[in-house]
């Protein structure tokens, strides 16, 4: 008791008197105060896993750089003597130019997001801020979508576009994001909407809007991160929508870049792999450089930040 009592009268009387205390053990060892060396290990411990994670995006991307016959050659992604031929063949491959399938799929993806954006915003305000009848039924039952697959719906939506005459048409690939099929993101700005003080909705109310003013000039600038999450993953998931092209475009000058890909392959075991790769490596190039614009928005818009 004595002991104790004079160690911890002992630790008091140096910290007065401004000495700094001894550091702390950890099962007997000293804790670690040379920062330099925990960063050091920390960066190149991020560095091997970042490696491991893009080494087959690396190895693409120099397979590209490699004649036809050495693509598969060594699982090395540099290359002693790179060439440009494959970018040359790939875009030229078949009778259509690959600059028709990247129209096709902005075409698309651009109408996709404004669907999206546009429908699923404005079913998002609804559900948040309206009040009407089996709200929260119409609610459940628009989570419970999410519930379903989609190979469970895509016969009956099939037969109906095709009694549309919408096949070999962009129609079905588009049409359906103005309706606010995607219940995910109406989930996701809702939850993001109720985080926004319904002050700011009064303080319009006596300014003389309504609602269509409270949603386009007090909802939609806030809303920015939520809309700009909705953008980047319906830009991402559409442009790499592969299923959803194959089975309405069966005309080639419709063909998006997931089917231009598959036209690289052959069953009779001529595939050309080199122009494969190298257009692969071109159709990451929109959706990277749309990732690096929305990142912003896209963190906000996961962690729901509202107006604090």
């Amino acid at each position: 008791m004595t002991a104790t009592t004079t160690s911890t009268d002992r630790a008091a009387r140096d910290h007065s008197a401004g000495r700094p205390r001894p550091p702390r053990q950890i099962f007997g060892r000293r804790v670690v105060r040379n920062r330099l060396l925990v960063g050091l290990v920390r960066h190149a411990t991020l560095i091997a896993v970042l490696t491991i994670v893009l080494y087959p995006l690396l190895w693409m991307v120099g397979a590209s750089l490699r004649p036809g016959n050495e693509a598969f050659g060594t699982l090395n992604f540099l290359t002693s003597n790179p060439t440009l031929e494959n970018y040359r063949e790939g875009w030229n491959f078949g009778q259509l130019n690959f600059s028709r399938f990247f129209l096709n799929s902005l075409a698309v993806t651009t109408l996709c997001v404004i669907g999206n954006v546009v429908a699923c915003s404005m079913a998002a305000y609804s559900f948040a801020r309206l009040n009407f009848p089996f709200k929260r039924i119409m609610f459940a039952l628009m989570l419970g979508t999410m519930l379903l697959p989609y190979h469970v719906t895509m016969v009956p939506q099939y037969v109906l576009f095709n009694e549309l005459a919408w096949i070999n048409t962009i129609l079905p690939l588009t049409v359906p994001k103005f309706l606010a099929t995607d219940a995910f993101f109406i989930f996701l700005m809702v939850q993001f909407i109720r985080t926004l003080p319904r002050d700011l909705d009064d303080a319009a109310l006596l300014d003389g809007c309504g609602h269509v003013g409270i949603f386009f000039r007090v909802v939609i600038p806030l809303s920015l991160p939520a809309l700009g999450t909705t953008a980047l993953f319906t830009f991402i998931n559409t442009w790499n929508d592969f299923l959803g092209p194959l089975l309405y475009l069966n005309r080639p000058e419709l063909w998006t870049v997931t089917l231009g890909l598959n036209g690289f392959l052959d069953a009779t075991g001529e595939s050309a792999f080199g122009p494969l790769f190298a257009m692969a490596t071109l159709s990451l190039a929109p959706v990277v450089g749309f990732f690096l614009v929305a990142q912003k928005l896209l963190v906000e818009g996961i962690a729901t930040t509202g107006l604090k």
